[in-house]
């Protein structure tokens, strides 16, 4: 039996690179998340497909997210529709991250 492989072809993905003090792990943690706020107000629109958070193991306070849309027209939608919010969110959580970056945005 051969094992189907998930695959991101075609799909629009958005990283980001994070570094969070420890005593803001945890808040951090609860907002970036999948069922956190920015996965709850990503799922609101159409074309989401996902966001991942990830804890680097070997570098302390290291987050990467990687949030994924059908195509970059959706991701752009999300952002006519949304912009309000998704600025109003990002201000709530201004101060959570000590740095962040966009690592990489684009397709396969």
């Amino acid at each position: 039996m051969r094992r189907r492989l998930w695959s991101n072809a075609g799909v629009f993905v958005r990283v980001w690179e994070y570094q969070v003090p420890d005593d803001r792990a945890g808040a951090f943690t609860a907002a970036y998340a999948a069922d956190g706020a920015w996965g709850e107000l990503f799922g609101q629109a159409a074309g989401f497909v996902g966001t991942e958070l990830y804890r680097d193991a070997a570098r302390p306070g290291r987050f990467l997210t990687i949030d994924r849309w059908q195509d970059e027209r959706d991701w752009r939608s999300f952002l006519d529709a949304f912009g309000p919010a998704y600025e109003s969110l990002d201000a709530q959580f201004e101060g959570l991250a000590a740095t962040e970056r966009s690592v990489f945005e684009g397709s396969s």
